[in-house]
């Protein structure tokens, strides 16, 4: 290990940190996360089941999309 993975994984930690700030103040604001079209939502009397696919898919595309422009410039 040398100091770029302890600085990538510190730059990761402050990510992880600022995102669950962000939601732990505004989730009210986000509701429509996790509830677009396409994610799967199963609710019965004793069951629930609950994949957001399309949540998974959209982050995932964010934060491609972050990690690329981090790497244009650093």
């Amino acid at each position: 290990m040398n100091s770029d993975t302890g600085k990538w994984l510190m730059l990761i930690g402050a990510f992880v940190l600022l995102a669950g700030v962000f939601i732990y103040f505004f989730h009210d604001k986000i509701q429509w996360l996790g509830r677009l079209p396409g994610d799967i939502r199963i609710e019965k009397d004793n069951f629930r089941f609950y994949f957001p696919i399309t949540t998974m898919i959209l982050l995932s595309l964010l934060l491609s999309l972050i990690i690329q422009i981090f790497r244009r410039f650093f």
